[in-house]
């Protein structure tokens, strides 16, 4: 059984190897970032540098992110009887499977029939395992029961998550009346990649952390969040415009943007109202590794929430459009900064993953190590772009370098994790032999 740094177990059980196989897709983003930061380097002969990102970025996507709340989720909310299911098993594995399908066709084809179908296949495990969670979870009276409020954000998370398969579904039609590589085009992948991170993602972390308070019974001001959910919600559907100023529309669309934008702004006040009085209580939840992660997951969000903002005035949309750098930066801040590392800490906190040995914590020190470095490089190379100073010195090899800290910290925690699950069935296998003796 795995021990979490402040002495917490919970066993997974059949859904060890589930999560294991989630971490695996980890190490594999890590080394193909790693790749695709090689290629401006070096170009590698036969390597489509658009299609290598397609999946990167859904391996990301769905074969780390979605598995990994997938199993958060159903253990948080509902019971073993419901959990253990042989629906979700199957749910989980097709999914992973879709996953790998995407993942060896993306390379060879980018969008084409091959990796579409496999889109396509997973978009319909996500709608299936939308219908059984909720259905059991009616089942279970979550609706009124101890988790009612942390259940809103999930809910909401599993709504954004459905509707931001609408993008996705808009492709066909949009590349088969010949629109591919329009406005129209990237508007429907940009409606995509707004609801999945700033609605299921985010949404689904909330709903943890809330999870969390309530599980340890941490009194918090419930009329707050019950305010700050309704915010942060009716704010995230008209912040999409955000993700479209960059074709210039008019100003109604700037004002609407705007709006939501600030509307997040006054959320996030809500939400350090709501933390800052217990925040002594919330990290001793957490062990010391982990309260560092949680803090670097907090500022994160903090830094989210403000960029995010900041898109809203026309000279800064057009500056975020027109520096990548500052895209990729953005995009790994959340993905990465915010939603992975909170994953990692709670799957720590609930006893799931470990960070008591060396290996695993030299893992994740390169890895943090390697986020912060990257993430700073990219930011300070727009920035220089920005006032016309160019581009750093030897700026890609110094971006690959540091990058390498990614796949090396990931895959040494990852192993840490095999070491760990070894030394529990070890232990399982002793005390089995001292009961028949």
């Amino acid at each position: 059984m795995p021990v979490t740094d402040n002495n917490v177990t919970i066993d997974l059980g059949k859904w060890r190897l589930p999560l294991l196989s989630a971490l695996l897709s980890l190490v594999i983003i890590a080394l193909l970032g790693l790749l695709l930061r090689w290629t401006f380097i070096q170009p590698v002969a036969g390597l489509n540098y658009k299609y290598l990102l397609h999946a990167h970025s859904h391996a990301a996507l769905l074969g780390w992110l979605y598995p990994v709340l997938f199993i958060a989720l159903i253990h948080a909310y509902l019971p073993a009887s419901f959990r253990n299911k042989a629906i979700y098993s199957w749910q989980f594995w097709l999914a992973q499977c879709a996953v790998l399908g995407m993942l060896l066709s993306f390379p060879v084809q980018g969008y084409g029939a091959v990796s579409i179908t496999f889109s396509t296949l997973h978009i319909l495990l996500t709608y299936w395992f939308i219908y059984q969670f909720l259905r059991d979870a009616k089942a279970v009276n979550l609706n009124s029961g101890n988790y009612s409020l942390s259940f809103r954000f999930v809910k909401a998370a599993l709504f954004f998550l459905a509707l931001s398969s609408l993008g996705p579904w808009a492709m066909g039609p949009i590349m088969a009346t010949g629109h591919s590589g329009t406005e129209l085009y990237y508007n429907a992948i940009y409606f995509y990649l707004h609801f999945l991170y700033n609605g299921w993602l985010t949404f689904a972390v909330l709903g943890l952390v809330f999870w969390l308070l309530e599980s340890h019974k941490i009194s918090f001001n419930r009329n707050y969040s019950l305010l700050f959910f309704r915010v942060m919600f009716w704010a995230c559907l008209p912040a999409y415009l955000l993700s479209v100023l960059w074709i210039k529309p008019d100003a109604i669309v700037y004002l609407v943007g705007g709006v939501a934008a600030f509307a997040q702004v006054i959320a996030l006040v809500i939400l350090v109202a709501i933390v800052w009085p217990i925040r002594k209580q919330v990290l001793n939840l957490f062990g010391n590794w982990s309260k560092t992660i949680v803090l670097l997951v907090s500022t994160a969000f903090v830094l989210k929430t403000l960029m995010q903002f900041s898109t809203a005035f026309p000279y800064m949309a057009d500056l975020a459009y027109q520096l990548r750098n500052f895209i990729i930066g953005y995009l790994h801040l959340v993905l990465i900064g915010f939603v992975s590392f909170f994953i990692v800490a709670f799957c720590v906190q609930q006893g799931w993953l470990s960070l008591r040995s060396a290996v695993s914590k030299w893992g994740m020190g390169l890895f943090i190590a390697g986020f912060i470095g990257s993430e700073a490089l990219l930011f300070l190379q727009g920035i220089f772009y920005w006032v016309g100073a160019g581009a750093i010195p030897n700026y890609n090899e110094m971006l690959f370098g540091v990058s390498i800290l990614l796949p090396v910290g990931v895959l040494l925690f990852f192993i840490s994790q095999l070491q760990t699950t070894s030394v529990t069935a070890g232990n399982k296998a002793v005390a089995a032999l001292k009961k028949v003796s």
